[in-house]
């Protein structure tokens, strides 16, 4: 009798051992070992294991594995979850009830002649499931014997039972607080992630504008190669660069800049159209990345023809630079060094930028000719019109880089307006994160309180929901900027409902309005789907209201946007009004003119009318009037077909 009683006093300590265990440990395999080490005081447990499961992966994890005879699992591996039918431990997880089994009823239970379960056999075997308040499995913990000598009476097994019902609720909470910890972990990545990409695009914009002040204001070619490969190697490794030139009237190449860690000089200052990788490039049309064996193969098949310079290459792409498949050159970035292996979003980079040069390249040209053309206007008439083919080629292609531009300014906007949301998110996830650490203290501490843990709860409750709107808001900001910048880059036809869409753009441009005291109204019905160019829908909105910002109204001036949608016989009557300053008769003769503007000295490019009439008048297969006077804003009547198709 005393001996039975001192057992029974240790049992009463072991599960008071186990809640005071739980309250003060984090780490579930550290928690379980001291179960182990308390459990050997009342029973024989030389053999122990607990297994966690994983309901919606269908998986198990040995977190605890002590055996005298068999090697331990990697706690850390996911195993996938036999049948009951393969595994006493599946069994006991799966029919969330407790088993205990000697080595012959284990020797009869044989499936397709394989035995139960893995490992060797014991002489007695005993499993009780790990459940949570709901009644569903958690794992399974198991103590077994080896040995006649040691065996489990009826009481332990009934002491392991209930053993395994307090490890059940102390495991339920640490797992909670775990899997709370890695979602905090996980979402401080993504946050990370998330900066990290931002700052590259951040970058990236950078180095495009400066490429399009480049190819505005660059007037000698030296200075123009010079200046692209700085910025080209703020971004890419650019340690061997090269710009090859090309001449149609003698189908011959030069190299104009050459940088290269092997050779001082560039092989050839000029060689004949068909020679080289430059030849090749150019030959496809578009933008080629190579590596090592892939290099070797174009030598060794003489696509290139005779090579110019060093094969030895690691990586290697170039890029033609093509205005209307008229080409002007290739840009070339080399690597000798394994290490420096380029990507297709770094040759997506090099085409790009490769594309602007072009640009560039023909204004330079365009304007040469211009001058040319001038002093020698009565004896070269043709080729002052070729001169002037070309400029308004460049002309067409700044028209491009203002729209491109206007898409980057309503990045910036979105990003800007994003921070806040994110801001707030993160702000929010420290908060709970330090009031958690806090509330553990204080419940390891034995002080909590039912009024501490309700204000626990409370502000618990109050940061999932900052975190959730601020969240929501940021998605839909994504997703509305998502869809217009597609449209604005896309020349495709596609259906959209129009008084959706236009809350889309508005959307967008709402880091544009904010902070002015200016509406916008929009009377769509809902019914009205076009069959069109959201695109240039999307372009002529954000063009008419940013117009209408800049020169319609002053910086704390307040007004109002009134933008109507009507339906008439197949044709959309799309009306657009301000209220703002408006504009004389003379000066609202030359509104769609290419780059007039009244606000040149405060950034004003003169084409963001110009764009919007051509967007009717072409795509859209529309025309457009305006009225206005000074003081009475600018009525804009726009009229094209519902469907393009």
């Amino acid at each position: 009798m005393e001996s039975r009683l001192d057992r029974l006093e240790a049992v009463q300590a072991m599960l008071l051992g186990i809640g005071q265990i739980s309250t003060g440990c984090t780490d579930i395999a550290e928690f379980v070992g001291a179960v182990h080490r308390a459990l050997g005081r009342i029973m024989y447990a030389a053999n122990f294991y607990v297994a966690l499961s994983d309901r919606d992966e269908g998986t198990v994890r040995f977190v605890y594995y002590v055996d005298e005879r068999d090697a331990a699992p990697d706690p850390e591996e996911k195993l996938r979850l036999a049948s009951p039918e393969q595994s006493p431990t599946a069994w006991v997880i799966l029919n969330r009830r407790n088993m205990v089994m000697t080595a012959d009823e284990s020797a009869r239970h044989q499936v397709d002649g394989h035995a139960w379960g893995r490992g060797t056999r014991a002489e007695q075997w005993m499993g009780c499931p790990l459940l949570d308040h709901q009644h569903q499995a958690l794992g399974a913990i198991v103590l077994q014997s080896y040995s006649p000598a040691h065996t489990y009476s009826d009481e332990d097994q009934a002491l392991f039972s209930l053993i395994a019902n307090h490890v059940s609720n102390a495991l339920q909470g640490m797992q909670s607080v775990d899997r709370l910890e890695r979602a905090v972990q996980e979402r401080t990545a993504l946050l990370a992630h998330e900066v990290a990409e931002r700052r590259r695009a951040e970058a990236v914009q950078h180095a495009l504008y400066e490429i399009a002040n480049l190819s505005a204001s660059a007037v000698d070619a030296e200075m123009l190669s010079s200046n692209l490969h700085n910025i080209i190697s703020e971004l890419i490794v650019a340690e061997n660069f090269l710009i090859a030139l090309y001449h149609p009237e003698t189908r011959e190449f030069s190299i104009p800049y050459f940088v290269d860690q092997k050779h001082a000089e560039a092989p050839v200052k000029r060689f004949a159209y068909g020679v080289g990788m430059s030849s090749y490039v150019l030959d496809s049309k578009q933008a080629c990345l190579h590596d090592a064996a892939s290099y070797a193969r174009l030598v060794a098949e003489r696509s290139m023809g005779q090579p110019l310079g060093s094969v030895e290459i690691a990586s290697w792409m170039g890029a033609p630079m093509l205005v209307h498949d008229q080409p002007y050159g290739v840009i070339i970035v080399q690597s000798y060094d394994p290490a420096i292996v380029y990507t297709e979003a770094d040759l997506d980079l090099l085409a790009f930028m490769a594309s602007h040069v072009a640009v560039a390249i023909a204004r330079m040209q365009a304007d040469h000719a211009v001058r040319v053309a001038k002093e020698r206007l009565e004896q070269q008439n043709s080729a002052l019109n070729a001169a002037l083919t070309a400029l308004r080629d460049a002309q067409t292609e700044l028209v491009r880089q203002e729209k491109l531009a206007s898409l980057g300014r309503l990045v910036a906007g979105v990003a800007h307006e994003i921070n806040t949301p994110l801001g707030i998110c993160v702000t929010a996830t420290s908060h709970l994160v330090q009031e958690l650490k806090l509330t553990r203290e204080e419940l390891a501490a034995g002080e909590m309180t039912e009024d501490s843990l309700a204000q626990f709860f409370d502000i618990v409750d109050q940061s999932l929901r900052i975190m959730t709107t601020n969240t929501q808001r940021a998605a839909a900001l994504v997703r509305s900027f998502k869809q217009v910048a597609v449209d604005q880059s896309s020349d495709d036809i596609r259906s959209f409902n129009m008084k959706a869409y236009l809350a889309e753009v508005l959307l967008s441009l709402q880091p544009r309005l904010k902070g002015r005291p200016v509406k916008v109204e929009v009377d769509c019905p809902d019914d009205v789907v076009l069959e069109s160019f959201p695109g240039a829908v999307s372009q002529i909105v954000t063009n008419l209201v940013m117009n209408s910002l800049v020169h319609g109204y002053t910086r704390e001036q307040g007004g109002v946007i009134k933008i109507e949608v009507r339906l008439d016989g197949g044709q959309v009557w799309f009306d657009y009004r301000d209220d703002g300053a408006g504009m004389d008769q003379e000066t609202l003769g030359k509104l769609f003119d290419p780059f007039f503007t009244t606000r040149r000295a405060q950034g004003g490019s003169g084409l963001g009318a110009h764009i919007v009439y051509n967007l009717v008048t072409g795509p859209l297969g529309g025309s457009v009037k305006v009225d206005s006077a000074p003081g009475e804003g600018l009525h804009y009547r726009l009229r094209f077909p519902q469907s393009r198709k």
